[in-house]
């Protein structure tokens, strides 16, 4: 049996889910036609197996997800996903983090950040950009109405413009949801060691 991994890292654990995932084999038709909404290259992941016991949600919450996380406009790949990153890490979704580094390093190349968020938590000191960025995020996942006027005119004298502005607020937003669903649907467990 492996062991929750209960620290942040850049390291993608594997989630374990509490209930038994839906077979694809014995999927229903509704079951099969939300998870193609999922995009992916490696077969239908655990969670969203999961998610398929409720077909009708899933296939609203996919495509809602890939266009606040994948949109061509606004803020860069990389700092939604610092967006996300910093919603987990308030919310110490431990799964959610650490895909969201290892997805924030590759866009960005920015090791450093990543290590300063996991060893200071809300405490972290950022470039001016990121800072901001991670402030707002942390606060909108803290407490929504931490996230103050002030906090937006930092963000645009940081330089986002408005619809960054909105972007950062879904990416952060989205996963104070689907912290709360990882956290309850199953656990981050340590991949097994190599042989």
């Amino acid at each position: 049996m492996s062991e929750v991994v209960h620290n942040f890292t850049a390291t993608i654990p594997t989630w374990s889910p509490y209930v038994t995932p839906v077979e694809l084999a014995s999927a229903t038709s509704e079951q099969l036609a939300a998870m193609k909404v999922t995009p992916s290259n490696k077969g239908v992941s655990p969670y969203v197996l999961t998610l398929a016991h409720d077909p009708e949600s899933l296939a609203v919450r996919s495509p809602l997800f890939n266009l606040i996380m994948y949109g061509k406009d606004g803020l860069s790949p990389a700092e939604r996903e610092l967006g996300a990153l910093s919603a987990s890490v308030v919310n110490r979704c431990i799964y959610c983090a650490a895909v969201h580094a290892s997805r924030f390093i590759s866009y960005s190349g920015r090791n450093d950040i990543v290590e300063e968020i996991f060893a200071d938590e809300r405490d972290a000191t950022l470039e001016a950009r990121q800072q901001a960025l991670f402030n707002f995020a942390t606060k909108l996942s803290t407490t929504p109405i931490e996230a103050t006027a002030d906090d937006a005119r930092a963000l645009g004298e940081a330089g986002l413009s408005e619809l960054e502005q909105l972007d950062l607020v879904l990416s952060a937003a989205i996963f104070g949801w689907a912290n709360r669903l990882m956290h309850t649907l199953g656990e981050p467990l340590a991949r097994p060691e190599a042989p």
